[in-house]
């Protein structure tokens, strides 16, 4: 079996020019590259543009699919530099052409309110089975390259309440568009916010999208069935350590026109909300 990826190297970036960096992709990617990846090295390159700022939020569109034979060029807009907020924006490039941009702001921190919304009752993470055992029975018959692929060690461990949206191949039942899912980093982080928040925000483009599609009765083997992940928003709330568990509560209250809308809320264990994810997604089922 093939050695884990660490996620602190794959995601490092080499510095080129003023405002200029290359990544390198995970050797996870498949046939585009996984948008958690672009989202997290681009949060990477705005903040090695930043001093003593914290992102509390960002906001990127997915414009082209990512090639994974070939890194990517993440060029920096310092677009300003403000007494308490810095902006940032980030445009990825391959092949000449623009696949991912963000936008970035960071906050010198600071007090203030305080309120949050209640974490909501789940079971325990130690009491639900971890991802990687649903997929490998729902794997079983499916093509040995399928199979290799969904069992490879992954570098963030998924738990998802109700168990997934496995079906070995055939449609499943409709589903009411919510889901919960413990998650966090295997591997350790450190103390590093700027990684500790990269890595948060890769594992957010996890399992979202699937969200939307479980009114519809549709799954990724579904004929004709089309999704790709369109923007992603995400806000930072409070600081966190992604090696605990982490509870992603996930709905999406609408899909129309060929698009889903998903959001997630990110709780830490002792019940504090820590980020808020919002996306949409391309969710098509082609009649031809």
């Amino acid at each position: 079996m093939d050695q884990m990826e660490i996620l602190t190297e794959a995601l490092a970036l080499e510095q080129l020019e003023v405002n200029l960096f290359r990544g390198q992709n995970s050797k996870d990617s498949g046939p585009r590259i996984f948008g958690g990846q672009v989202i997290a090295q681009s949060l990477l390159a705005a903040y090695a543009t930043v001093d003593d700022r914290v992102c509390h939020s960002l906001h990127c569109y997915f414009i082209r699919p990512g090639d994974p034979k070939v890194p990517i060029v993440f060029e920096v807009d310092r677009a300003r530099d403000g007494g308490s907020f810095t902006t940032r924006r980030v445009i990825a490039i391959q092949h000449g052409r623009q696949i991912f941009n963000l936008a970035a702001s960071f906050q010198v921190p600071e007090d203030g309110f305080v309120h949050q919304s209640t974490m909501p009752d789940a079971p325990d993470p130690e009491t639900v089975r971890p991802e990687a055992e649903v997929w490998a029975e729902a794997m079983e018959g499916l093509p040995e390259h399928l199979t290799t692929w969904m069992k490879r060690p992954r570098p963030i461990d998924l738990r998802p309440v109700d168990g997934g949206f496995f079906f070995k191949g055939k449609n499943p039942p409709p589903k009411d568009p919510e889901n919960q899912i413990w998650f966090r980093s295997v591997q350790p982080i450190g103390d590093d916010i700027k990684m500790q928040q990269a890595i948060l925000a890769y594992a957010s483009d996890m399992s979202l999208l699937s969200v939307s599609m479980r009114p519809h009765g549709v799954h990724w083997q579904t004929k004709g069935f089309q999704s790709a992940s369109l923007d992603h928003a995400m806000w930072f709330h409070e600081p966190t350590n992604f090696n605990d568990w982490h509870l992603y509560d996930q709905d999406s209250p609408s899909a129309s026109g060929g698009r889903g809308f998903i959001r997630g809320s990110i709780y830490n264990r002792d019940g504090k909300l820590v980020a808020s994810v919002a996306q949409e997604a391309l969710i098509r089922l082609r009649k031809d």
